[in-house]
């Protein structure tokens, strides 16, 4: 056999495609009758006795390949989902590209040169733990005096003491007693209080991890006094509630403005002390900010569960910097609160399965009864954890288990429901209010149904099912409208990703990726159930439970096929090449969504909102100096500013200022300076006001912006 030469490596490296293979030493022919080995004849064998030349036959063959199929993988596949990208839109082109990338994959993986990630291993068995039934019997009493209490829609002192003790039997009557492993855990917590010192190990690990939270804090707050920079009507409605709790007033459902749950105006409140930021937009943001912020611990948690630490540290960094849960965030609203209970509930849920550790499933019916008091999408969850549950039992790993699962899901949906007691009350007294809001989606309350409900209900899912790659609805308010939902790269793994989870699930029987895959559609229900509202579909802020699989599935993907591509470039210089490639996507999915957030949303939003920040500051400006808050008048337009964020905005926040131009007579009588806002192309409302006051002074309050222009009239006062 002739000996390879220089040339013929190159040629093997540069050439994949040739099914060839080099030899690094060069085999001998074999023997027509070999001689035993030493091992055979019982000799120990020594570096001496051994014959030199047989030392090839023990090496297996080291063959130079490049996993191009999954590099061209990629790159095709951020060609296709570019071309998705806003203004032009190339939609034919994107999907043969697509479907070029996938076929790749597939090849790749008939090839070797891709590997399927194992699935998530599990314990093999569940632990059986008796439950103390007297003291669950004993909560059932004190459920229904705690029901009784919270009538009237207030939290007390008396009625939360009761249902605080309710929840607390029902917790620990469930709870499982500790096994020695977790005795020795909380032995050591134990001793860390007795005597506080902390071991700190600085690892790569550790410099990611930091590197990460830093670039989640700049993401998530960076200019948040800015993006967004206005309010409007619904912010109005949430800082009046606000108002009302600060006034003693402690409702459990909150009725103005067709109702809402209680959790964000109590941490409203709470941060407008605690921060000193008062009944402010800031106020809403923060707490709205830090909502998403602590969503990202359990999503790293969670995808640690599911396939060790690269893949959490993966999916925390996608969350992080992504344009969806940032802005949904930023605006001020409900609209973190569906991901942040669903985070930790799909957690524990997972981890309860997975372990078969029933004090798991309490966790998880605390975060989802927590949940409901937040956003009303969450209302679909228990509905999402029966579904789960039910493909976990479709599974082989539920073989011998399926009687413990149905305890679990008792034991969740008990924890749940009594800590959901004060809502369920208010519904007990109010139903009509209570599901208003949802049911004006779903049924023919407002409105009768465009077209036929399965029609619209297929349609919905698949608008809700694309807004990844094509379009996320065109709600200026939380989003950067008729453009993709996630970046170019989030895009592409995303793709691959649910490819990757809903392989796994058919041919390794992995329930978790199941669980995965069907739980994106979901969680994006409350979106995909305006039945009679369907030009609302998609939307960001109800389809936001999906956040959580979503970036999971994504990081999937990315660890997946990197972390083959890594490997399959075998010497120094190709592992260079796949990390440079690596952290090209890094910067591309940085770059792409602080361009999103801090420029096309920044400048899409300040387009759309009232400039009601800058009428307040000339109320402001105007009180401290020649006149008083309460000789202040804004003119209303429909269509224009709420007039109730004039007010907050100048610091009245009780005060709405509209003075309709039928009463402006009622001002004459008035001796002290007077001040009036009047829209910009409102020439005829002007012009009514300037035959009451012919001497006022007018002042035009020009705007950057079109259209947000408004007239200072000022009235001296009288002599």
């Amino acid at each position: 056999m002739p000996e390879p030469s220089i040339l013929d490596f190159i040629k093997q490296y540069f050439t994949p495609w040739r099914k060839r293979s080099i030899i690094l030493s060069q085999l001998q022919e074999p023997c027509e009758s070999p001689e035993p080995s030493i091992e055979e004849e019982g000799v120990t064998p020594t570096p001496e006795l051994v014959d030199k030349t047989q030392l090839g036959k023990k090496l297996s063959p080291r063959v130079f390949t490049w996993p191009w199929e999954v590099f061209l993988s990629i790159v095709i596949g951020l060609i296709a989902q570019w071309s998705l990208e806003p203004p032009k839109q190339k939609l034919v082109f994107s999907l043969l590209f697509y479907a070029i990338a996938v076929g790749l994959l597939v090849w790749g993986y008939t090839k070797k040169s891709w590997i399927m990630p194992e699935r998530m291993h599990e314990s093999a068995e569940w632990k059986d733990t008796p439950v103390r039934w007297r003291r669950i019997f004993l909560a059932l009493p004190v459920m229904v005096l705690a029901f009784i209490l919270f009538g009237n829609n207030q939290f007390s002192l008396i009625n939360i003491s009761v249902w605080l003790v309710a929840i607390i039997l029902i917790m620990t009557g469930f709870w499982s007693s500790l096994d020695q492993e977790k005795r020795i855990q909380w032995q050591k917590v134990g001793a860390f209080f007795k005597n506080p010192t902390i071991h700190l190990t600085i690892s790569p690990t550790f410099w990611i991890i930091v590197v990460l939270i830093i670039l989640a804090i700049f993401f998530r707050f960076g200019q948040l006094s800015e993006i967004p920079g206005e309010m409007f009507s619904d912010h109005a409605e949430k800082l009046l509630d606000v108002n009302d709790v600060l006034n003693g007033q402690y409702s459990i459902f909150f009725p103005r403005n067709t109702g809402r749950e209680a959790v964000q105006m109590y941490l409203t409140a709470v941060i407008s002390k605690l921060f000193g930021t008062g009944l402010s937009f800031m106020s809403l943001k923060i707490g709205t900010t830090l909502a998403g912020f602590f969503t990202l611990p359990f999503i790293y948690l969670l995808a640690k569960e599911i396939s060790g630490k690269r893949l959490g540290l993966i999916a925390f960094f996608l969350a992080a910097i992504a344009y969806w849960p940032n802005v949904i965030s930023r605006v001020g609203l409900r609209f973190p609160l569906y991901p942040l209970f669903v985070a930790p509930m799909l957690y524990f849920l997972i981890k309860g399965l997975k372990y078969g550790d029933r004090n798991q499933f309490i966790w998880a019916g605390l975060a989802l009864g927590l949940g409901l008091h937040g956003y009303s999408p969450m209302r679909i969850v228990p509905i999402v954890v029966v579904i789960l549950l039910g493909i976990y039992m479709l599974f082989p790993s539920a073989k011998g288990k399926r009687q413990q699962v149905l305890m679990g899901l008792v034991v969740l949906a008990v924890v749940a429901f009594v800590i959901f007691l004060p809502l369920l009350r208010y519904a007990f007294d109010d139903p009509q209010m209570f599901a208003f809001r949802a049911f004006s989606r779903l049924s023919t309350t407002e409105r009768a149904f465009p077209a036929s409900p399965v029609l619209i209900f297929f349609q919905n899912l698949w608008k809700s099912m694309v807004m990844f790659f094509w379009n996320n609805g065109n709600i200026w308010v939380h989003s950067v409208t008729n453009r993709p939902a996630l970046d170019v790269v989030s895009a592409v793994f995303l793709l691959f990703g649910m490819g990757i989870t809903l392989w796994r699930s058919i041919r390794q029987r992995s329930w978790v990726d199941a669980m995965l895959f069907v739980s994106i559609p979901l969680l994006m229900l409350p979106s995909i159930l305006s039945l009679a509202f369907p030009e609302e579909n998609p939307s960001l802020n109800r389809s936001g439970g999906a956040i959580i699989p979503v970036f999971i599935t994504a990081a999937i993907g990315i660890d997946s096929l990197l972390s083959n591509l890594i490997k399959g470039l075998k010497s120094w210089i190709g592992k260079t090449m796949g990390y440079v490639f690596a952290g090209i996507l890094v910067f591309m999915t940085i770059s792409q969504n602080y361009d999103l957030v801090f420029r096309q949303y920044k400048t899409q939003f300040n387009a759309g909102a009232w400039n009601t920040s800058e009428m307040g500051a000339v109320i402001r400006d105007f009180a401290e100096s020649t006149g008083t808050y309460d000789t202040a008048y804004v003119v209303p337009v429909a269509y224009w500013v709420d007039t109730r964020l004039v007010g907050i905005n100048a610091g009245i926040p009780t005060k709405d200022y509209a003075l309709w131009p039928d009463s402006f007579a009622s001002t004459l009588d008035e001796p002290r300076a007077k001040l009036f806002l009047v829209k910009g192309d409102d020439q005829t409302d002007l012009d009514l006001l300037l035959q009451y006051y012919p001497d006022a002074a007018v002042y035009l309050y020009d705007q950057s912006l079109e259209g947000k222009d408004f007239f200072i009239v000022s009235v001296p006062p009288a002599r």
